[in-house]
């Protein structure tokens, strides 16, 4: 029967924790319902499963999304029915666009309830496919562990994947049958097909203007050295796409610079080549169509090769490269020293200088600063150490939530979130978690009271300068935010700095101390 509560210990719920952790999904972001209680009841009795709670499901998605980009593996999320789980799409969308692991249990009306479309009640499964690489509706308590097997297989095969598994009430609550937790069958990154090896190697050679476009685990610091000494040996250019899940950088490891944002300076770089070869990437393409302007970045012509798809192994392909073309080990570029602290006025380039100076060695950066950070990495090449971890799927609410999962799966290294302040509302609630679980990370929120990321884009669509109307749609002045005073009531010490000194010595302060601390910086 599976209308009747099992005895705690053989629940479907405890089923479905015990599988989790087999298959070393080992903490679990979440926000609860009714429908969830026994998974709730279940996690009581796993100590393995670290349990940490977002007060809104946009935090437990983007924490999850966040984790997974550093550990390596998929967290889990629990999250409350339809209404729960569309709360928590928009970093779904994010987390998919960076190829992310991640199982979340979605809790639904028992089974026998759903016909009678109680007031919760949703197409689950349909709300969540465009946000999914997977969705598996368990079937009944027996479907338990295969069915969650299945997800966290689903998640972590290459490239990884949002996974999600909806759980029935009453298939949590029912009897479960005895049995080992089923074990995921991952699927591995497939090795670089030869045709493809060949035809990028030849096509290397023929004196072409290339360039080299990457993304994904090309972008961490061994397959960078391949790439640069492929760079070396052929005169290609290395870029990363706009947008990336990780990339590794500072200190001795090769700077690397991204496809531009802004749809006129992507032209204008890209404007050179006559051919791309893409590792895990795609080719490039404007963010939105503008008038008058093309939606392919690449000019008229451009040959376009792949050598790698997301699922590859990118290391892998690149490594195979470097052979190819018969590419030896070469000494980096010198890198531009980082500019002198600045005195007087804050500005997002005084802000990128302290940084760059002050980053601690092997931290963790977390990007959502939008409009304010778009010039940040002509001003971190030659910082220390550190893997900087980006909004990817254009859907802003992602930065705080990023750096708390960061921080979780990374509890030796400081987390430094640059985050807008309209971006940073979206989420805020990420600050009470931070403080909760005494997280390591220093939030740099960038005060200009707008979304100026919008006044750009008005202008660069064609509709002109923002009059009052559209002024008070794109500017959050009257009143005006405080981000003191929002950090302080979530229980995160905060500070504000107004001039460019004030602002280096809170960083500093900052980067050296351990716990959450916010920097609200008036630019």
């Amino acid at each position: 029967m599976t209308d009747q509560p099992g005895n705690p210990g053989e629940t479907g719920a405890d089923v479905l924790c015990d599988t989790l952790l087999a298959n070393d999904v080992d903490v679990c972001f979440a926000n609860p319902g009714t429908s969830e209680m026994h998974f709730v009841a279940a996690l009581d009795r796993k100590p393995a499963m670290r349990c940490v709670l977002g007060l809104f499901e946009g935090v437990v998605s983007g924490a999850a999304d966040g984790y997974a980009r550093m550990a390596g593996k998929p967290a889990a999320t629990l999250l409350h029915t339809g209404p729960g789980m569309a709360n928590a799409m928009a970093n779904m969308h994010n987390a998919r666009r960076a190829n992310t692991p991640m199982v979340n249990v979605v809790g639904d009306h028992a089974s026998y309830h759903l016909p009678y479309d109680a007031a919760l009640t949703s197409d689950i499964d349909t709300l969540a496919r465009p946000m999914s690489g997977h969705v598996r509706r368990i079937a009944g308590v027996e479907d338990v562990s295969p069915a969650t097997a299945e997800s966290v297989a689903a998640a972590m095969s290459a490239p990884g994947t949002v996974s999600t598994l909806i759980l029935p009430a009453n298939f949590a609550w029912g009897a479960a049958p005895q049995g080992a937790p089923a074990k995921a069958q991952l699927r591995a990154p497939t090795r670089v097909d030869e045709d493809r090896l060949a035809a990028a190697a030849s096509a290397l050679r023929d004196g072409k203007k290339t360039l080299i476009l990457m993304t994904g685990t090309a972008l961490r610091e061994a397959p960078l050295e391949d790439a640069h000494r492929i760079a070396a040996a052929t005169g290609a250019d290395l870029l990363a796409q706009q947008a990336n899940a990780r990339l590794e950088r500072g200190g001795s490891r090769v700077a690397l610079n991204r496809v531009p944002y802004p749809i006129d300076q992507a032209l204008e770089v890209l404007k050179v080549y006559e051919r791309v070869i893409l590792v895990g990437a795609k080719a490039p393409v404007g963010f939105f169509a503008y008038p008058g302007k093309p939606s392919s970045l690449l000019p008229e012509g451009c040959e376009i090769l792949t050598l790698a798809d997301p699922s590859d192994d990118l290391p892998g392909a690149l490594d195979a490269l470097a052979q190819a073309v018969g590419a030896k080990p070469v000494p980096k570029p010198q890198i531009a020293a980082i500019p002198d602290l600045a005195s007087g006025k804050l500005t997002p380039e005084t802000i990128a200088i302290t940084v760059g100076h002050h980053l601690p060695d092997n931290a963790i950066v977390c990007d959502e600063s939008v409009t304010s950070g778009r010039d940040f990495f002509r001003f971190t090449y030659g910082a220390a150490s550190h893997d900087w971890l980006q909004l990817t799927g254009g859907a802003i609410g992602v930065g705080l939530p990023l750096a708390t999962g960061a921080a979780i799966a990374c509890p030796d290294r400081k987390v430094v979130a640059l985050q807008a302040d309209g971006s940073g509302m979206y989420t805020n609630q990420a600050l009470w978690t931070m403080a909760r679980e005494n997280l390591d990370v220093c939030i740099v929120i960038f005060a200009n009271r707008r979304y100026a990321i919008l006044h750009g884009e008005l202008k660069g669509v064609g509709a002109g300068e923002a009059g009052e109307n559209a002024r008070r749609m794109l500017d959050f002045d009257e009143p005006s935010l405080d981000w003191v005073k929002i950090a302080g009531g979530m229980g995160v010490e905060a500070a504000r700095a107004e001039t460019a000194e004030g602002f280096t010595e809170l960083f500093k302060r900052a980067a050296k101390t351990r716990g959450p601390f916010l920097i609200e910086a008036m630019i």
